[in-house]
């Protein structure tokens, strides 16, 4: 898969919260969602 663009369809995807918990993109399903990523952090560059 490429770069997203502004407003594209995320792909589906499981993290983990805060606090240790399962989140899915799909838990959302229906509701406006923002989402950002640090596309560096935690890394060496």
């Amino acid at each position: 898969m490429g770069k997203l663009q502004q407003r594209d369809e995320a792909p589906e995807f499981t993290l983990l919260d805060q606090n240790g918990n399962q989140v899915s993109l799909v838990d959302f399903k229906g509701k406006k969602v923002f989402i950002f990523f640090y596309p560096k952090a935690m890394t060496s560059g």
